[in-house]
């Protein structure tokens, strides 16, 4: 004896900074059945989710690891950084890393950028999240270098940011395990680049609205053609019948030929 058949569900992990809304509403458009659970996890337990089987798929920061992950890259992030609005960089549009070499650049133990190496003066301790980090900067305690989504996501009205010219950038993309690739994944793969509903990649393409009504419609007329009524009928034949007269000339038979 079996027990209950579950309902198929989908599962999203994101990382903080990126705004899925776009895709999970086309999901919810076009699988209404299949209920999309989100989950949101910093970069490296976003990776962890994946390999362990916690989530169909991620929106994550590259790079990922593709020796057991697929990937799609999405988008290249702006890099800024976050200062006190009465910092002095805030006079100019941009800034270069050479004009923080006097300030204390906060490094998180979840900075995503990866650095080679670092700008300005290091810190006594590093800052175990980005969060924190913003703290010591409203504090004054130095500078934080981050993707230009995390500090939309931190703002604070004490707080402003700049570009950053000649820095890490990070990249975002669409990951998801490589043997675990199942026709949801590939809906949403479809769904985040863009395809429609009826596009040929991927799964099978849904028939269309208009080709739906044109089905239950013959199967409304028990699959037969309309026929013709009575008085098309009669027509039909007054107009085809005898020995080849025509509307014009409905005379029938030969000419009778002059004596």
């Amino acid at each position: 004896m079996t027990g209950p058949e579950v309902s198929p569900s989908f599962r999203l992990v994101y990382v903080p900074g990126v705004m899925p809304d776009k895709w999970v509403r086309v999901w919810n458009e076009r699988q209404p059945d299949v209920p999309l659970t989100l989950t949101q996890a910093p970069a490296q337990p976003a990776h962890g989710m994946l390999l362990d089987g916690e989530a169909d798929a991620g929106l994550v920061r590259l790079p990922a690891d593709r020796t057991v992950l697929s990937a799609i890259p999405l988008y290249t992030e702006q890099t800024v950084v976050v200062i006190p609005k009465d910092h002095l960089v805030t006079a100019a549009d941009s800034v270069t890393v050479e004009d923080l070499a006097d300030d204390i650049v906060l490094h998180p133990d979840d900075d995503v950028l990866g650095w080679e190496t670092l700008p300005g003066r290091p810190a006594l301790e590093r800052p175990a999240t980005t969060a924190d980090a913003i703290e010591l900067v409203a504090a004054g305690i130095g500078v934080l270098v981050v993707p230009l989504s995390l500090a939309r996501l931190h703002h604070r009205k004490d707080l402003t940011h700049r570009p950053l010219e000649d820095a890490p950038a990070s990249s975002v993309g669409l990951a998801w395990p490589e043997a675990a690739t199942t026709d949801l994944v590939e809906d949403f793969i479809g769904i985040v680049r863009g395809r429609t509903v009826n596009s040929t990649r991927g799964r099978r393409p849904q028939p269309t609205q208009e080709k739906q009504k044109k089905d239950r419609s013959a199967q409304g007329d028990g699959g037969r053609r309309r026929q013709p009524s009575a008085g098309a009928a009669g027509r039909a034949r007054r107009g085809s019948g005898g020995g080849g007269g025509t509307a014009k000339n409905p005379r029938r038979g030969k000419p009778r030929r002059r004596s």
